[in-house]
């Protein structure tokens, strides 16, 4: 099968000015936007211009609300990218952002209109794991912020990467505030926007078949990796080649070329 065409190679059917698309990467909760620096370098090794802004990780409204205002403030089409909880993020982000072109979940939560996150992983079977493992700073305070145990972190969030890094990850996690669970989520930007899926086969934060009911239901181009949840750090490579894929069909469509073949499952 030919490979997808590189940014230059896009960029090449419209002369020497390279195709002006940035990619946006939204970070989940307990992580940073540090948790992409290898896939944006390798988005940055074949020409894609990169942002990977902080995720506030306050609550629905108020984390969409400024992903969209970063958005706006950039000039050129627009592919985002949301990791675990940073999906609902872009779902709600892009549903009136004419300039994004794409949106890439990567194990995330690609909310319909009127879902919260709660809802989903309900309606699977239970990650008991994830359940244990993630707890108020304050347990008194039903308001306090959410972190993931130290001490399980590496077996739920992260169990294809080193004691060594995951120990690192779990000191300096961001916390996420218990309302970004029950926020209801607006029109989904999926319904009109091409989506692409990186399924995490092995993850133990959210349920594979969610993940999967998901992508199907947005009609996502689907990427089955094998990986845990922490999969944006753990196979950097194939992330970076399904955001390639859809910067490069993104590209295609938006200057009426043709569209370079799927690879759908990998």
């Amino acid at each position: 099968m030919a490979g997808n065409p590189t940014h230059s190679e896009v960029a090449g059917v419209h002369g020497s000015t390279p195709f002006p698309l940035t990619v946006v990467l939204v970070h989940d909760a307990f992580t940073d936007a540090s948790s992409w620096a290898a896939v944006v370098r390798r988005l940055q090794a074949t020409g894609l211009a990169v942002q990977a802004p902080a995720n506030p990780l306050r609550g629905l409204a108020h984390d969409a609300a400024y992903l969209r205002s970063v958005v706006r403030q950039i000039g050129t089409p627009v592919v985002l990218a949301g990791h675990g909880y940073g999906g609902a993020v872009i779902t709600d982000a892009a549903a009136d952002a004419d300039n994004v072109t794409a949106l890439c979940y990567v194990a995330a939560f690609g909310l319909d209109a009127g879902e919260c996150l709660l809802d989903i992983t309900r309606r699977f079977p239970p990650m008991p794991e994830a359940d244990e493992a993630v707890a108020p700073a304050v347990p008194t305070d039903p308001d306090s912020e959410l972190y993931i145990h130290r001490d399980r972190f590496l077996p739920v969030y992260a169990a294809d990467l080193s004691p060594r890094a995951t120990r690192v990850l779990s000191v300096t996690q961001r916390p996420i505030a218990p309302r970004a669970l029950t926020a209801r989520s607006g029109p989904p930007a999926w319904a009109a926007k091409p989506s692409w899926y990186a399924i995490a086969a092995a993850d133990r934060m959210l349920n594979p078949t969610a993940q999967r009911f998901m992508a199907q239901r947005m009609a996502a181009t689907e990427y089955v990796l094998d990986g845990s949840h922490a999969v944006v750090l753990s196979q950097p490579g194939a992330v970076a080649s399904m955001i390639r894929e859809a910067a490069g069909q993104s590209g295609d469509e938006g200057y009426g070329q043709g569209s370079s073949p799927a690879l759908p499952n990998r």
